[in-house]
C-alpha cells in the first residue's frame, strides 16, 4: 500500500526568535567541540508521544508548526538557574488534492524538499546559526546582579528534517528543530567556578558635555568595557585605549594642557579614566599609577577622586590581587548623562571605606581664558569650562580584612591651580589668546 506525504507548499509567516538580550554584537567564537542535543520542549514532546485522534481519524491540521528551544543558564546569588530561550516558525499545510510526493514513508526517504520549503527551512537555519556563543557579562535583576552568557547555536539538519517528515506521518501538528550548542569558554558555569561577583562601581556625570565629549566618552567606555585581567595582571589604560586620532574614532575637542585647554582628539576621555579610578579605589584594588588634573575639572564633581590620562606622561594603572580572574564592565546612559564602570571578581572578604575629600589652601578662581571657535559670529560668546578655585585635596582609603583588622591606610593628595573658567568667541576677537 503506497501512502503519499502531504508536502508544504507555502509558509504564510516568518520566524521569530526570542534569544535573550544583549547591548552589543559580539565577533564570532571558535565553536568547542564538546556539543549537545537540546530535545524538544515538554509540549512538542508530549505531542510526539501521543498523536491525536483527530490526527489520526478527522481532518487534517491546517499547519505545521518547528519550535525551538534552548537552556540560557543564569547565575542569581551564587546559584544557577536555567530558563529557556527559543522561537516557532508557523506554516501552512497543503490541500490534499496539491500534495506532492515526497518519498516512500516506509522506506524512511530522505529525498530533497520542493523549492519553497527548502528555502525557507534553509533561511531558518542560517537566521539560528547567527547566534554565537558569547562570554559572560553581568545584568541587573531582582535587586542585585545577574551573570549571563550566550551559548551557540548549530543546527542538526538531517535530524531536524527526520523529525519534521516522521511528525507528518503521523499527523503531527508540530516537530522541534534539534539544535547542538556550544559554550562559551568563559560560561556561566565557569563564573560560578570562580567565584565571581560584584566588587565596586565607580560613577561620574558628564551632564552638559557638547556632542564631541560624548562620543568620545562613549569610545573609549567601549575599549575599556569587556576586559579581563588575570590573577596579578596590571590594568593599564593607555594600552587599553591606544592611540587617541580620529583614525580610531575619537573625535577633536578641549583637553587640558599646560595648565589651560588645547583643541586635540580625545577631549573627554579623562572622565573614563576617572571613572575607572573611583571602581578601583572602592574595590581596595592597589592603584601603582594616578595623577590628578591640573585643576578641577567641574564634570568631576567631589574633587580629589579624578584620574588624569596623557600618554605617554600620564596613566592610569591597579593591580588585580583578587586571587581571581577580574571583569571591567562598563555602563553609559547618554540620556541621563551617566558613566558607571562595574568590576566583578574573587571576593576576599576586605572592607573598604573612601572618606569625603577635605579641602585645604583654598585660592579663588582666577580671569577666564578665551578661546576661538570659528562657528561663532562676530560678538557671540559661548562658555566652554567653568571656573574652580585652587585646592589642596586629601581623600583617606581604608582597607580592612575580613576580620576587622586594618590592612591599609592611605591619603589620595590633589593640587589643584585656581582655574578662572573659558569661553569660546569668533575669530579676531581681541580676548582670545594667541
Amino acid at each position: 500500500m503506497i501512502r503519499l506525504t502531504c508536502l508544504l507548499l507555502t509558509l504564510l509567516t516568518g520566524c521569530r526568535d526570542a534569544p535573550p538580550g544583549e547591548t552589543r554584537n559580539a565577533p564570532p567564537a571558535a565553536l568547542p567541540s564538546a556539543i549537545r542535543e537540546v530535545a524538544a520542549t515538554r509540549e512538542v514532546a508530549a505531542s510526539a508521544r501521543a498523536p491525536s485522534s483527530e490526527a489520526v481519524a478527522g481532518p487534517k491540521a491546517q499547519s505545521f508548526t518547528l519550535t525551538w528551544s534552548a537552556p540560557e543558564p543564569q547565575l542569581r546569588a551564587g546559584e544557577i538557574a536555567r530558563p529557556e530561550t527559543g522561537g516557532r516558525l508557523n506554516l501552512a499545510l497543503p490541500a490534499p488534492e496539491q500534495a506532492q510526493p515526497d518519498g516512500e514513508a516506509g522506506g524512511g526517504s530522505e529525498a530533497a524538499l520542493p523549492g519553497p520549503w527548502r528555502s525557507r527551512l534553509d533561511a531558518l537555519y542560517g537566521q539560528l546559526e547567527k547566534r554565537r556563543p558569547r562570554e559572560v557579562r553581568f545584568l541587573r535583576g531582582g535587586g542585585g546582579w545577574v551573570a549571563q552568557a550566550q551559548t551557540g547555536w548549530v543546527v542538526d539538519r538531517a535530524a531536524t528534517e527526520a523529525a519534521l517528515r516522521r511528525a507528518l506521518r503521523e499527523g503531527r501538528a508540530s516537530s522541534a528543530v534539534v539544535l547542538k550548542l556550544a559554550a562559551p569558554d568563559r560560561s556561566v558555569r565557569w563564573a560560578q567556578a570562580q567565584g565571581l561577583r560584584h566588587l565596586a562601581t565607580g560613577e561620574t556625570s558628564f551632564a552638559g558635555s557638547p556632542e564631541f565629549r560624548v562620543h568620545n566618552i562613549v569610545t573609549g567606555a567601549g575599549r575599556v568595557g569587556g576586559v579581563w585581567l588575570a590573577p596579578g595582571e596590571t590594568f593599564n589604560f593607555n594600552r587599553l585605549i591606544g592611540p587617541v586620532s580620529a583614525r580610531r574614532g575619537f573625535k577633536p575637542g578641549y583637553v587640558i594642557s599646560g595648565g589651560g585647554l588645547a583643541t586635540e582628539d580625545g577631549g573627554g576621555i579623562c572622565q573614563v579614566s576617572t571613572t575607572v579610578f573611583r571602581a578601583a579605589l572602592r574595590a581596595g584594588l592597589p592603584i601603582t599609577e594616578r595623577h590628578a588634573h591640573s585643576r578641577q575639572v567641574a564634570y568631576y564633581g567631589e574633587p580629589g577622586l579624578d584620574a588624569a590620562v596623557y600618554a605617554p606622561a600620564k596613566n592610569l594603572r591597579f593591580v588585580n590581587d583578587t586571587g581571581g580572574p577580574l571583569l571591567v564592565q562598563a555602563e553609559w546612559d547618554t540620556d541621563a548623562e551617566r558613566l558607571q564602570i562595574h568590576l566583578f571578581g574573587r571576593s576576599s572578604g576586605r572592607q573598604v571605606t573612601v572618606g569625603e575629600p577635605v579641602q585645604t589652601r583654598l585660592r579663588p578662581a582666577g580671569e577666564p581664558q578665551f578661546m576661538t571657535d570659528p562657528a561663532l559670529a562676530q560678538g557671540e560668546v559661548r562658555r566652554i569650562d567653568m571656573p574652580a578655585p585652587g585646592a589642596q585635596v586629601s581623600v583617606l582609603r581604608e582597607i580592612r580584612g575580613a576580620r576587622g583588622e586594618l590592612l591599609l591606610r592611605e591619603n589620595w593628595r590633589s593640587s589643584y591651580r585656581p582655574w578662572g573658567g573659558a569661553f569660546a568667541v569668533a575669530p579676531g576677537d581681541p580676548r582670545a589668546r594667541d
